[in-house]
C-alpha cells in the first residue's frame, strides 16, 4: 500500500507519493477489485436483526483507522474501504488517483446498546490530525482527507456537538477542519486492506511511525493508539434512530449486505446471496433426525418442518412441501445448462435451493434445500427462540 521511504513514508497515489518500490515487491500484494469479505466474527446474541450500529469515519490511511474502534467493548468489526464520493465500487487503484471524490475510510459495526456512538466520536478524534484537511500526515489529497459521514440526524447532531467541544477545548492551536457530511455509500476495499495491522503489524507499525502519524498522537495524548473515554449508551446518543410508535418494526428482517458478510459464515454468504450450492453428505442437516423448524439463516423466517423431512438419499436436507407457502417463492433457474425451478425466502429473498418433481406422497415434490440456507430450531426451544405458535405441531410427533 506504500513504498518504505523515510523520513516520508507515503502510499502510491498521494500526491506526495515517491513510488519507490511497487506493491507486489516489499508488501507482496496486489490490489484487484473487492471480492467476498470472510467473516471476522459472528453478530451477539443479544442484537435484534437490523439492530446493528453503523459508524463511517475517514481520517488518511484506513490500515491506521482500524485499530483504534478494535479496543472498543461493543464494536463488532471495522472494514477499510472507501466513501464520499460518487464512482460506484471503485478499486484501490481508483480512489488513489484522486479522481472518485472518495477518501479512504472505515464502516465501524458496533453494538448500539453496548458501545455509544459518541464513544466511537472520542476515539475517531484521538486518531488523526484534525486541523489538516488535505490528507492526512505522509499521505496527501482529498483521497486522504478527514471526514465524519453521517447516517441520520442524530448521528449528525453528536457528530457537531463532539467538533464544537474539541475546538472549544484549544487543544489544538489550528482550526479544526474535519468536514461532517452525509453517508452516500460505503464500499468494502479490496480483501487484501483488511485488518491489515493484525495481519502484518511489523510493516503496519513501520508505516504508522514512518508516516508522522504516531509521533502526532503521542505528541498529543502522550501515548500512541489512546484509550477513548467510554461514554455510557442511551437513546440519544447510541447513534441508531428511535423507530416511531406508529410503525412497529416488522418480525422478519433483512440485515445490509455488509452485515451479512460480518454475520454469516463464507459458505452462508455465497449459498444465501450468490446461489451458491455446498457439498452433498458435508453439510449440517443432511442427516438431522431431531424434531423442529428449519428458518431461514438470514430473516429467521420460518421455512420447513421436520415432519415434511426425508431422506432422499441425495445429501442435501429434502422437504416434501414448506412450512408455510406464503414464506417461499419460486423462480426460474437457467444456469448450469438446465431449467430448474429454484427455492427463495420470500422476504430474504435467499437462495435456498430447488425444488424436484421425484418426491414422496402426498406431495411428490422434493425439496431440495442447501442447509448453508437453514438454521435449526429444536422443538423444544422454539418457544425461546420466538417460534412458540408452532410448539403444537410436534406434540405427540416420533422422530423419524
Amino acid at each position: 500500500m506504500f513504498p518504505f521511504t523515510f523520513p516520508a513514508m507515503t502510499k502510491p497515489g498521494s500526491a506526495a507519493g515517491f513510488a519507490v518500490l511497487a506493491l507486489t515487491g516489499i508488501l507482496g500484494i496486489a490490489s484487484p477489485r473487492a471480492e467476498e469479505i470472510k467473516p471476522a466474527t459472528a453478530m451477539p446474541k443479544t442484537i435484534a436483526p437490523g439492530r446493528l450500529g453503523h459508524a463511517t469515519f475517514a481520517g488518511g490511511c484506513f490500515w491506521c483507522m482500524e485499530s483504534p474502534f478494535f479496543k472498543i467493548a461493543g464494536v463488532i468489526d471495522v472494514l477499510p474501504g472507501y466513501s464520499g464520493g460518487e464512482t460506484a465500487n471503485p478499486s484501490y487503484e481508483d480512489v488513489s488517483s484522486g479522481t472518485t471524490g472518495h477518501a479512504e475510510s472505515v464502516d465501524i459495526t458496533y453494538d448500539p446498546s453496548k458501545a455509544s456512538y459518541s464513544t466511537l466520536l472520542e476515539a475517531y478524534w484521538r486518531s488523526l490530525d484534525p486541523t489538516d484537511a488535505g490528507g492526512q500526515f505522509a499521505d496527501r489529497g482529498t483521497q486522504y482527507r478527514p471526514a465524519i459521514f453521517y447516517r441520520n440526524a442524530e448521528q449528525k447532531r453528536l457528530a457537531e456537538e463532539s467538533k464544537a467541544r474539541l475546538a472549544a477545548s484549544k487543544k489544538y492551536l489550528k482550526p479544526i477542519v474535519v468536514e461532517i457530511t452525509a453517508f452516500k455509500a460505503f464500499y468494502v476495499a479490496e480483501e487484501e486492506h483488511r485488518h491489515y495491522a493484525k495481519r502484518n503489524p511489523v510493516r503496519y507499525h513501520a508505516y504508522r511511525a514512518g508516516s508522522g502519524r504516531e509521533g502526532f498522537i503521542a505528541k498529543n495524548y502522550g501515548i500512541d493508539l489512546p484509550e477513548a473515554p467510554v461514554i455510557p449508551v442511551n437513546r440519544d446518543n447510541d447513534g441508531v434512530e428511535e423507530a416511531t410508535a406508529m410503525a412497529p418494526e416488522p418480525k422478519y428482517v433483512k440485515p445490509a449486505d455488509n452485515d451479512l458478510k460480518i454475520t454469516l459464515t463464507s459458505e452462508q454468504y455465497k449459498v444465501t446471496q450468490q446461489c451458491g450450492t455446498e457439498k452433498p453428505f458435508d453439510n449440517a442437516y443432511w442427516d438431522n433426525h431431531k424434531e423442529g423448524l428449519y428458518v431461514d439463516v438470514v430473516t429467521g423466517e420460518p421455512l420447513f418442518s421436520s415432519k415434511d423431512k426425508f431422506n432422499s438419499g441425495t445429501g442435501w436436507p429434502s422437504f416434501t412441501r414448506p412450512l408455510d407457502p406464503g414464506h417461499v417463492k419460486k423462480a426460474t433457474d437457467e444456469s448450469h445448462g438446465m431449467q430448474r425451478d429454484e427455492v427463495r425466502s420470500k422476504i430474504g429473498d435467499s437462495h435456498l435451493g430447488h425444488v424436484f418433481t421425484d418426491g414422496p406422497a402426498p406431495t411428490g415434490l422434493r425439496y431440495c434445500i442447501n442447509s448453508a440456507s437453514l438454521k435449526f430450531i429444536p422443538k423444544e426451544n422454539l418457544a425461546k427462540e420466538g417460534y412458540g405458535e408452532y410448539a403444537k405441531l410436534f406434540e405427540g410427533v416420533a422422530k423419524h
